[in-house]
Protein backbone atom coordinates (compact mmCIF):
# COMPACT_ATOMS: atom_id res chain seq x y z
CA UNK A 1 0.00 0.00 0.00
CA UNK A 2 1.32 3.41 -1.00
CA UNK A 3 0.54 6.13 1.57
CA UNK A 4 0.77 9.91 1.13
CA UNK A 5 1.31 11.66 4.48
CA UNK A 6 0.61 15.37 4.93
CA UNK A 7 -0.55 17.91 7.54
CA UNK A 8 -1.28 21.59 8.17
CA UNK A 9 1.18 22.15 11.05
CA UNK A 10 4.21 22.15 8.78
CA UNK A 11 7.03 19.86 7.70
CA UNK A 12 8.81 20.05 11.08
CA UNK A 13 5.73 19.46 13.24
CA UNK A 14 5.96 16.69 15.87
CA UNK A 15 2.53 15.46 14.79
CA UNK A 16 3.87 14.73 11.32
CA UNK A 17 6.53 12.51 12.88
CA UNK A 18 3.80 10.71 14.82
CA UNK A 19 1.74 10.23 11.67
CA UNK A 20 4.76 8.87 9.81
CA UNK A 21 5.22 6.32 12.62
CA UNK A 22 1.57 5.32 12.25
CA UNK A 23 1.95 5.01 8.47
CA UNK A 24 5.06 2.82 8.83
CA UNK A 25 3.02 0.37 10.91
CA UNK A 26 0.86 -0.08 7.80
CA UNK A 27 3.33 0.05 4.90
CA UNK A 28 6.93 0.62 3.83
CA UNK A 29 5.89 2.78 0.85
CA UNK A 30 5.48 6.16 2.56
CA UNK A 31 5.66 9.58 0.87
CA UNK A 32 5.65 12.75 2.98
CA UNK A 33 4.51 16.00 1.33
CA UNK A 34 3.76 18.76 3.86
CA UNK A 35 3.68 22.57 4.00
CA UNK A 36 6.96 24.39 4.51
CA UNK A 37 5.37 26.45 7.31
CA UNK A 38 2.33 26.11 9.55
CA UNK A 39 -0.98 26.41 7.69
CA UNK A 40 -3.48 25.99 10.53
CA UNK A 41 -6.85 27.48 9.60
CA UNK A 42 -6.02 27.42 5.89
CA UNK A 43 -9.11 25.31 5.23
CA UNK A 44 -9.45 24.15 1.60
CA UNK A 45 -7.53 27.08 0.14
CA UNK A 46 -5.28 26.97 -2.93
CA UNK A 47 -2.22 29.10 -3.69
CA UNK A 48 -3.14 30.93 -6.89
CA UNK A 49 -1.32 34.28 -6.76
CA UNK A 50 2.25 33.06 -6.35
CA UNK A 51 4.27 30.04 -7.51
CA UNK A 52 4.40 26.79 -5.58
CA UNK A 53 7.93 25.77 -4.65
CA UNK A 54 8.98 22.26 -3.63
CA UNK A 55 11.98 21.49 -1.42
CA UNK A 56 13.21 17.90 -1.49
CA UNK A 57 14.41 16.74 1.92
CA UNK A 58 14.97 13.07 1.08
CA UNK A 59 13.93 10.54 -1.54
CA UNK A 60 10.31 10.49 -0.32
CA UNK A 61 10.00 13.61 1.83
CA UNK A 62 9.12 17.05 0.42
CA UNK A 63 8.23 20.47 1.78
CA UNK A 64 5.88 22.67 -0.25
CA UNK A 65 5.60 26.43 0.09
CA UNK A 66 1.83 26.29 -0.01
CA UNK A 67 -1.33 25.04 1.67
CA UNK A 68 -2.27 21.49 2.69
CA UNK A 69 -4.51 21.30 -0.38
CA UNK A 70 -1.55 22.33 -2.57
CA UNK A 71 0.52 19.56 -0.95
CA UNK A 72 -2.01 16.84 -1.74
CA UNK A 73 -2.51 18.05 -5.31
CA UNK A 74 1.24 18.25 -5.97
CA UNK A 75 1.88 15.01 -4.12
CA UNK A 76 -0.61 12.99 -6.15
CA UNK A 77 -0.10 14.64 -9.54
CA UNK A 78 3.58 15.61 -9.52
CA UNK A 79 5.75 14.31 -6.67
CA UNK A 80 4.70 10.70 -6.12
CA UNK A 81 6.01 8.86 -9.15
CA UNK A 82 4.94 5.58 -10.70
CA UNK A 83 1.56 4.97 -9.10
CA UNK A 84 -1.16 6.92 -7.37
CA UNK A 85 -1.27 6.63 -3.56
CA UNK A 86 -3.72 4.12 -2.11
CA UNK A 87 -4.30 6.23 1.00
CA UNK A 88 -3.91 9.82 2.21
CA UNK A 89 -3.26 10.38 5.92
CA UNK A 90 -3.43 13.96 7.21
CA UNK A 91 -2.17 15.04 10.65
CA UNK A 92 -1.56 14.22 13.35
CA UNK A 93 -2.93 17.68 14.06
CA UNK A 94 -1.80 19.46 17.22
CA UNK A 95 -5.24 20.01 18.68
CA UNK A 96 -8.79 18.91 18.10
CA UNK A 97 -10.70 19.02 14.84
CA UNK A 98 -14.17 18.66 16.32
CA UNK A 99 -17.52 20.25 15.64
CA UNK A 100 -17.32 23.37 13.49
CA UNK A 101 -13.50 23.21 13.52
CA UNK A 102 -13.72 20.99 10.45
CA UNK A 103 -14.76 23.96 8.30
CA UNK A 104 -11.54 25.85 9.13
CA UNK A 105 -9.08 22.98 9.35
CA UNK A 106 -6.27 22.51 6.88
CA UNK A 107 -5.90 18.97 8.23
CA UNK A 108 -9.47 18.15 7.20
CA UNK A 109 -9.01 19.98 3.89
CA UNK A 110 -6.02 17.82 2.95
CA UNK A 111 -8.13 14.70 3.47
CA UNK A 112 -10.95 16.36 1.55
CA UNK A 113 -8.66 17.02 -1.40
CA UNK A 114 -7.44 13.43 -1.35
CA UNK A 115 -11.06 12.29 -1.41
CA UNK A 116 -11.82 14.58 -4.34
CA UNK A 117 -8.90 13.01 -6.18
CA UNK A 118 -10.41 9.56 -5.58
CA UNK A 119 -7.94 8.46 -2.89
CA UNK A 120 -9.35 7.18 0.43
CA UNK A 121 -8.38 9.78 3.02
CA UNK A 122 -8.28 10.02 6.80
CA UNK A 123 -7.62 13.08 9.00
CA UNK A 124 -6.16 12.45 12.46
CA UNK A 125 -5.94 14.91 15.36
CA UNK A 126 -4.65 14.75 18.93
CA UNK A 127 -6.74 16.72 21.42
CA UNK A 128 -4.78 18.62 24.10
CA UNK A 129 -5.14 21.44 26.61
CA UNK A 130 -3.05 24.57 26.25
CA UNK A 131 -0.30 24.70 28.82
CA UNK A 132 -0.04 20.89 28.97
CA UNK A 133 2.14 18.50 26.92
CA UNK A 134 0.54 16.97 23.85
CA UNK A 135 0.03 13.24 24.32
CA UNK A 136 1.37 12.15 20.93
CA UNK A 137 1.86 8.61 22.22
CA UNK A 138 -1.92 8.20 22.38
CA UNK A 139 -2.32 8.80 18.65
CA UNK A 140 0.78 6.72 17.87
CA UNK A 141 -0.45 3.77 19.93
CA UNK A 142 -4.06 3.67 18.73
CA UNK A 143 -3.66 5.16 15.25
CA UNK A 144 -2.58 2.00 13.37
CA UNK A 145 -5.45 -0.04 14.83
CA UNK A 146 -8.02 2.62 13.91
CA UNK A 147 -6.71 3.02 10.36
CA UNK A 148 -6.56 -0.75 9.79
CA UNK A 149 -10.16 -1.13 10.96
CA UNK A 150 -11.29 1.70 8.69
CA UNK A 151 -9.51 0.24 5.68
CA UNK A 152 -10.92 -3.21 6.36
CA UNK A 153 -14.46 -1.81 6.60
CA UNK A 154 -14.17 0.69 3.74
CA UNK A 155 -16.32 3.71 2.94
CA UNK A 156 -17.82 5.40 -0.11
CA UNK A 157 -15.52 7.49 -2.27
CA UNK A 158 -17.24 10.83 -1.61
CA UNK A 159 -16.55 10.51 2.14
CA UNK A 160 -13.48 11.28 4.25
CA UNK A 161 -12.97 10.07 7.81
CA UNK A 162 -12.16 12.39 10.72
CA UNK A 163 -10.43 10.78 13.74
CA UNK A 164 -9.81 12.60 17.04
CA UNK A 165 -7.76 11.08 19.87
CA UNK A 166 -8.65 12.20 23.41
CA UNK A 167 -6.38 14.12 25.77
CA UNK A 168 -5.56 11.08 27.91
CA UNK A 169 -2.63 8.67 28.06
CA UNK A 170 -3.02 5.73 25.71
CA UNK A 171 -3.82 3.28 28.51
CA UNK A 172 -6.76 5.44 29.64
CA UNK A 173 -8.55 5.59 26.28
CA UNK A 174 -12.15 4.43 26.68
CA UNK A 175 -12.75 2.73 23.38
CA UNK A 176 -13.46 3.88 19.83
CA UNK A 177 -16.83 5.41 18.99
CA UNK A 178 -18.29 6.24 15.59
CA UNK A 179 -20.16 9.50 16.04
CA UNK A 180 -21.69 12.61 14.50
CA UNK A 181 -19.99 15.95 14.00
CA UNK A 182 -20.94 18.05 17.02
CA UNK A 183 -21.63 21.72 17.59
CA UNK A 184 -20.33 23.94 20.36
CA UNK A 185 -22.66 26.26 22.23
CA UNK A 186 -20.30 29.21 21.98
CA UNK A 187 -17.50 30.18 19.59
CA UNK A 188 -16.67 33.85 20.19
CA UNK A 189 -14.38 35.56 17.72
CA UNK A 190 -11.60 37.65 19.29
CA UNK A 191 -9.46 40.42 17.81
CA UNK A 192 -6.32 41.24 19.76
CA UNK A 193 -5.46 44.76 18.55
CA UNK A 194 -1.81 45.83 18.75
CA UNK A 195 0.59 48.41 17.28
CA UNK A 196 3.94 47.52 15.70
CA UNK A 197 7.28 49.34 16.11
CA UNK A 198 6.40 51.70 13.22
CA UNK A 199 3.12 52.70 14.76
CA UNK A 200 0.99 50.65 12.37
CA UNK A 201 -2.00 48.79 13.86
CA UNK A 202 -2.25 45.02 13.44
CA UNK A 203 -4.43 42.25 14.81
CA UNK A 204 -4.20 38.68 16.09
CA UNK A 205 -7.30 36.62 15.35
CA UNK A 206 -8.48 33.99 17.82
CA UNK A 207 -11.47 32.13 19.23
CA UNK A 208 -12.81 31.78 22.74
CA UNK A 209 -14.57 28.43 22.56
CA UNK A 210 -16.83 26.76 25.08
CA UNK A 211 -18.06 23.22 24.56
CA UNK A 212 -21.21 23.61 26.65
CA UNK A 213 -23.25 20.40 26.74
CA UNK A 214 -22.81 18.67 23.37
CA UNK A 215 -25.06 15.85 22.28
CA UNK A 216 -23.80 12.60 23.86
CA UNK A 217 -23.37 10.96 20.44
CA UNK A 218 -21.26 13.84 19.05
CA UNK A 219 -17.51 13.92 18.50
CA UNK A 220 -17.17 16.59 21.19
CA UNK A 221 -18.82 14.37 23.79
CA UNK A 222 -16.87 11.26 22.80
CA UNK A 223 -13.42 12.81 23.32
CA UNK A 224 -14.61 14.56 26.48
CA UNK A 225 -15.29 11.17 28.04
CA UNK A 226 -11.93 9.78 26.89
CA UNK A 227 -12.92 7.96 23.70
CA UNK A 228 -11.52 8.07 20.18
CA UNK A 229 -14.02 9.83 17.92
CA UNK A 230 -14.42 8.54 14.35
CA UNK A 231 -16.66 10.69 12.14
CA UNK A 232 -17.39 10.21 8.43
CA UNK A 233 -17.71 13.55 6.61
CA UNK A 234 -19.25 13.90 3.15
CA UNK A 235 -18.18 16.19 0.31
CA UNK A 236 -21.75 16.89 -0.77
CA UNK A 237 -22.94 19.80 1.41
CA UNK A 238 -26.41 19.90 -0.11
CA UNK A 239 -29.21 19.95 2.49
CA UNK A 240 -31.72 17.59 0.95
CA UNK A 241 -34.85 18.66 2.87
CA UNK A 242 -34.33 22.33 2.03
CA UNK A 243 -33.52 21.36 -1.56
CA UNK A 244 -36.87 19.62 -1.93
CA UNK A 245 -38.72 22.52 -0.26
CA UNK A 246 -37.09 25.05 -2.58
CA UNK A 247 -37.86 22.93 -5.63
CA UNK A 248 -41.53 23.10 -4.72
CA UNK A 249 -41.36 26.83 -4.04
CA UNK A 250 -39.71 27.61 -7.38
CA UNK A 251 -41.67 25.10 -9.46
Amino acid sequence: MRILVTNDDGINAPGLKSLTKIARELSNDIWVVAPETEQSGASHSLTLTEPLRIRKLSSRKYAVRGTPTDCVMLGIHEIVKGAKPDLVLSGVNRGANLGEDVTYSGTIAAAMEGTMLRVPSIALSQVFQFGHPVKWATAEHHGPKVVRKLLKTGWTRDVLVNVNFPDVVHTAVKGIEVCNQGRRNVADLMFDARVDARGVPYYWLGFRREVGEPHPSSDLAVVARGGIAVTPLQLDLTHKRTLNALKKAFA
